[in-house]
């Protein structure tokens, strides 16, 4: 189950399971990426955003060094921060250069918005009274272009977007001329975000998980139907919420620098038609009592056109 892969619209094969490194404690992330490739993962994600791509390329190296895996062998996922919309090519070389490559697999655009490139910070530039600098006359869909304009670089092979709502998407495709690879989302039982889903596989943009367990400290880990779908396959519910995207056709993204979690998030179950029917109909139940949780939201002030936060 861990080993599958998944087919992208660029016909490029994408792992099923992948790791995650947002939020990676520092000085741990290096040994992270080398454990997680030793234990068979071949799928690591990153971003400009993170502060941690250097660690992450550090980790390639020793494990290229190693032995462990060839370059082609990994597929290699970072994503232009809102700092750099404006400027993807000089975001992707930032990323390139942190991470010591040449290429990545595939380029995402973080967050559909434009924060101050010449604000006070790199990464998170604010107004005198607190807020994020934002440009708010920025239109994502000029971001997309720049975008476009990368794959013919060789810098990387594939582009996709990340938090990208059915609004936006919808205001995105019409002028696309590539067509994304990957829409990166929250997803689990108490997000499906079915709209956006349908809408991704429809349009053949694969979806790829983030935030599978919830947030840090697991709260989903004790919902009642994951808890009952773990004592029947003899696993944990972290088992449950990961293997829970693989009949949705979707990748997922383990996040962890613990070298014995990292191999047990490989663990995945196989769930059988009742699991799905058991974990889908908990889903639409939230949903009509309006108790759907989303646990990334950051205070960027700009309605991203997700129904829970619209």
């Amino acid at each position: 189950m861990a080993n599958k892969t998944f087919k992208l619209n660029t016909g490029q094969d994408i792992p099923a399971l992948g790791l995650g490194t947002w939020q990676s404690e520092p000085g741990k992330v290096r040994e992270a990426v080398v454990h997680a490739l030793k234990a068979g993962y071949r799928l690591i994600d990153c971003a400009y955003c993170y502060g941690n791509e250097a660690e992450v390329g550090e980790g390639l190296r020793e494990a290229f060094e190693q032995g462990i895996v060839k370059r082609e062998d990994v597929f290699v996922v970072t994503k232009v921060w809102a700092t750099y919309t404006s400027r993807c090519a000089l975001g992707l070389q930032k990323s390139l250069d942190a991470l010591g490559l040449d290429y990545v697999d595939l380029f995402l655009v973080h967050w559909p918005l434009l924060m101050n490139p010449e604000g006070n910070d790199d990464r998170f530039p604010k107004l005198p009274n607190g807020e994020r600098d934002i440009i708010r006359s920025h239109n994502h869909v000029d971001t997309w272009k720049q975008m476009e304009a990368l794959v013919a670089t060789g810098k990387t092979k594939a582009i996709g977007v990340s938090n990208y709502s059915k609004r936006y998407l919808e205001q995105l495709l019409p002028h696309a001329t590539i067509v994304p690879a990957v829409n990166q989302i929250e997803n689990h039982p108490a997000l499906p975000q079915q709209e956006i889903v349908d809408l991704c596989k429809e349009n053949k943009i694969h979806i790829m998980a983030y935030s599978p367990l919830g947030s840090t400290g697991g709260p989903l880990f004790t919902a009642e139907p994951v808890v009952k779908i773990a004592e029947k396959h003899g696993v944990k519910p972290s088992a449950v919420l990961l293997s829970y995207h693989i009949p949705r056709g979707s990748t997922v993204l383990a996040k962890s620098v613990t070298p014995e979690r990292i191999v047990e998030n490989r663990n995945l179950v196989d769930l059988d038609a009742d699991d799905v029917k058991l974990l889908n109909d908990w889903s639409d139940q939230l949903t009509k009592e309006g108790k759907l949780t989303r646990f990334v939201y950051p205070p960027f002030g700009v309605d991203f056109g997700f129904p829970d936060k619209s």
